[in-house]
C-alpha cells in the first residue's frame, strides 16, 4: 500500500468513526430531548391543573381488583430518592429495585377495604423480597389482609412460585393459585456465618476483640472456627420462636392440622418421591395451595371473578402504584398530633438519609421537631434497627428523655429489629410495644480491630520509632503490635460502656442492673420472650402503639403524623410531574425496574457488604450492635 493509500484509509477510518460517534450522540440527544419534552408536558399539565383548581384523577374502575404487585424490598422506611434520578431510572428500565414501605402498603390495603369501587385483591408477590429477619413485616401485612377479608371482600394470590416469606402473606388469601410447573419450598429459619480464625491465622492477621458477656457472638467469627455452644443456644431459641410463629400463622390461615407445615418441610424428599419429583403437586397434596394452573388459566380465573377490562386482555383491575396515587397521601385533619419518628437501619454517628441508616443526629433532629411542635402531644418512636454506634444511640436516647421531660409521652414501637443499640434507644420509652416476632435484646458492647504485625514481619516490614508517652505506640498500631496497656484501655472502655448500657436499661425499665445483666450479656430474645423478661411491656403492632401514645396523652381525637426529612417544594412538584409523565408513557413505577440481572445482584451484594463496614463509625470505636440480626 502506497503512502497516499495508507493516508486515505486512515483518514477514512477516522471519518467513519467520527460519523459513528456523532450518530450515537444524536441518538442519545434525541432520547434525552424526548424525555425532557415529556417531562415538561407533565409539568405543564400540573400547572394547568393547579390553575384550574383541579388535580388529574386516576380512574378506579367499578368492581375492580386491587392488583398488589410490588417490585422491590419490603422495608420500614424507604430511601429518599432524587425525583429527576428516579424519573430517568424508571423511564429507561433501570434494574435498581425499589423499596416498599410496610406502613404505606398497609395504608393502601386498608383504604381499599373501605372503597366501594374495589371488589377484592389480587396478590402477585413474585417480585416482593422480604428479608428473613423482617418476618414481622410479613406477619403485619398478613394481618392487614385479614382485616380486608373481614370487610367482606375476597383475596386471591397468583404466581408461578412462592418464596417462604411471600407465602406467609399469600397463605392468608381466600384462594391460592400456583403454576403447575412451579414450586413452594419451606426451609425454616437458620443462622450460619463464615468462621475465619484459621483463615486469619494463615494470613498472619491478629484480631483484637474487646467484649463483655457470655452471649456476645458478634465477634465470634473472628475468634473461632465454629459457632460456640452459647451462641447456638441463643440463636436456636429466637429462630425457633420465629419459626413457631410462622407455622402458627400459616396453619391457622389455611385451616391445616397442627404439625402440617413441619411435616412438609422436614419430609420434602419423601413427599417428592411420592409425587415423582413434582413440587407443585406436593404443595397441592398438603393443601398449601388451592389450584395448579398455567398463567393463561390464572388470568381466565381472575376474569371470571372481576370481569374483563376495556381491552379484553386482562381482568378489571387497578395496580397498587396507581391506586396509591389515586387515594393520595394521608392529610392532617387538624386534630392534635401523635408524631411518628422512625429509627430504621444501623445506628451511625452523624447524619444519614432515611432508608440508608439511622443517623444519630438525624433521628435526634426529628425528635427535636416533635419537641418544638406545640401541636404534637405524644410521640411514637418506631425502631427497626440492629443497633450500631453506642455514642449515636446515646444521642438519640437524649432526644427521647427530653420529650419526656417536657411532658410529652413517648411510646416505642419495635419493628422487626430493636436489638443492642436499637434497645438502648428504646429503653426510656413510657411504654414499649413489640411484635411477637421482633428480634430484640442483645444488650452488650464490643470493640474490634485487626493488626498486621505478623504479616509485616513475614514480609520484612519493620516498625520502629519513639514517643513521648506510654500511649504513643498507638501511632504504630496496625502494622505494629497492640501494646498491653493500650489493650487494657480498650477493655476498660468496653466494660464501662456495658455498665452504662445496664444503667440505661435499668433506669428506663425500672429494673436493677443485676437483673438486666442476667438477661443481657448480648443475648438475643424474641418479642414474646422479651415481654416475659420485662424488656417489653406489650405485644402489638404500630397501630396499637399509636393508640397507646394517644391514651397516655389523653387524646380522644388525634392525627398520626410522620416526622421525616422534608423534600423541597420544587422536588415535590418535580416528582409529581415525573409521575404524570410516566403515566403518559405507560410506565408503572412499581414494575419499571423489574429486570434484576445476576451481575446487578452481585454488585448490590458487594455494595451491601461495603456499606456494612461503613456503618462502624463510632467516635469511641464502641458498638452496641447485633450482628447476627443481619446487615
Amino acid at each position: 500500500m502506497s503512502d497516499e493509500e495508507h493516508k486515505n484509509s486512515v483518514w477514512g477510518f477516522i471519518k467513519g468513526f467520527g460519523k459513528l460517534m456523532i450518530g450515537i450522540l444524536m441518538v442519545l440527544q434525541g432520547i434525552v430531548g424526548l424525555a425532557v419534552l415529556l417531562l415538561f408536558v407533565g409539568l405543564f399539565t400540573g400547572i394547568s391543573d393547579g390553575i384550574g383548581g383541579q388535580r388529574a384523577a386516576t380512574h378506579v374502575p367499578k368492581d375492580a381488583a386491587l392488583l398488589i404487585n410490588p417490585n422491590g424490598v419490603l422495608v420500614e422506611e424507604a430511601e429518599a430518592v432524587d425525583p429527576f434520578q428516579s424519573f430517568l431510572q424508571e423511564a429507561y428500565g433501570a434494574d435498581e429495585p425499589t423499596q416498599i414501605e410496610v406502613g404505606e402498603l398497609a395504608r393502601v390495603i386498608r383504604a381499599a377495604a373501605k372503597d366501594e369501587r374495589i371488589k377484592g385483591i389480587v396478590l402477585d408477590l413474585s417480585q416482593l423480597y422480604i428479608p428473613t429477619i423482617s418476618a414481622s413485616k410479613a406477619h403485619y401485612i398478613a394481618g392487614v389482609i385479614d382485616e380486608f377479608k373481614a370487610a367482606g371482600k375476597k383475596v386471591y394470590a397468583v404466581g408461578d412460585f412462592y418464596g417462604q416469606d411471600q407465602y406467609l402473606i399469600a397463605s392468608h388469601a381466600d384462594e391460592i393459585y400456583m403454576h403447575d410447573k412451579g414450586s413452594l419450598v419451606l426451609v425454616g429459619y437458620g443462622s450460619y456465618d463464615a468462621y475465619m480464625k484459621s483463615f486469619l491465622d494463615k494470613l498472619l492477621i491478629t484480631p483484637h476483640v474487646f467484649r463483655v458477656g457470655t452471649f456476645k457472638a458478634a465477634v465470634e467469627p473472628f475468634l473461632r472456627d465454629d459457632m460456640s455452644p452459647e451462641a447456638k443456644e441463643a440463636n436456636l431459641a429466637f429462630l425457633g420462636s420465629m419459626w413457631d410463629a410462622y407455622v402458627s400463622s400459616v396453619e391457622k390461615a389455611r385451616s391445616l392440622p397442627a404439625g402440617s407445615i413441619n411435616r412438609f418441610a422436614n419430609n420434602l424428599n419423601d413427599i417428592l418421591r411420592e409425587t415423582h419429583g413434582d413440587f407443585a403437586e406436593a404443595a397441592l397434596r398438603f393443601k398449601l395451595v388451592d389450584h395448579l394452573s398455567s398463567r393463561p388459566e390464572q388470568l381466565a380465573a381472575m376474569k371470571a371473578v372481576f370481569g374483563e377490562d376495556d381491552s379484553g386482555k386482562s381482568f378489571k383491575n387497578i395496580q397498587y402504584a396507581a391506586y396509591r396515587n389515586a387515594i393520595g397521601a394521608t392529610k392532617d385533619g387538624g386534630d392534635p398530633n401523635v408524631a411518628i419518628v422512625t429509627a430504621a437501619g444501623a445506628i451511625v454517628d452523624g447524619e444519614a438519609a432515611p432508608g440508608v441508616a439511622a443517623g444519630g443526629d438525624t433521628v435526634a433532629a426529628n425528635l427535636k421537631k416533635a419537641l418544638d411542635d406545640e401541636n404534637v402531644k405524644a410521640v411514637v418512636l418506631r425502631v427497626d434497627s440492629p443497633g450500631g454506634s453506642a455514642f449515636a444511640s446515646e444521642i438519640i436516647r437524649d432526644g427521647v428523655t427530653a420529650l419526656k421531660a417536657a411532658g410529652k409521652p413517648v411510646v416505642v414501637s419495635m419493628g422487626s429489629l430493636a436489638a443492642s443499640g436499637g434497645y438502648w434507644i428504646s429503653s426510656p420509652g413510657d411504654e414499649i410495644w413489640a411484635a411477637p416476632t421482633t428480634v430484640t435484646g442483645s444488650i452488650g458492647i464490643f470493640a474490634f480491630f485487626p493488626t498486621f504485625e505478623k504479616a509485616a514481619e513475614h514480609w520484612g516490614l519493620n516498625v520502629d520509632g519513639v514517643g513521648t508517652t506510654a500511649l504513643s505506640s498507638l501511632y504504630a498500631t496496625g502494622v505494629g503490635p497492640l501494646e498491653d496497656n493500650v489493650a487494657d484501655i480498650f477493655q476498660q472502655s468496653v466494660e464501662d460502656g456495658y455498665r452504662d448500657f445496664l444503667g440505661v436499661v435499668a433506669e428506663g425499665r425500672n429494673l436493677t442492673p443485676e437483673y438486666v445483666d442476667s438477661v443481657g450479656q448480648g443475648r438475643v430474645w424474641i418479642g414474646v420472650t422479651a415481654q416475659e423478661l420485662k424488656l417489653v411491656d406489650n405485644l402489638g403492632d404500630i397501630d396499637a402503639a399509636i393508640a397507646a401514645a394517644a391514651r397516655l396523652a389523653q387524646l380522644e381525637k388525634y392525627d398520626a403524623v410522620k416526622i421525616r426529612e422534608e423534600q423541597s417544594p420544587f422536588a415535590v412538584f418535580f416528582g409529581e410531574a415525573a409521575a404524570r409523565t410516566m403515566a403518559m408513557m405507560g410506565i408503572d413505577r412499581s414494575t419499571a425496574a423489574a429486570s434484576h440481572s445476576i451481575v446487578s445482584r452481585a454488585i448490590s451484594a458487594v455494595q451491601k457488604e461495603v456499606a456494612f463496614f461503613d456503618q462502624f463509625n463510632d467516635p469511641n470505636a464502641l458498638y452496641a450492635r447485633c450482628v447476627v440480626c443481619g446487615n
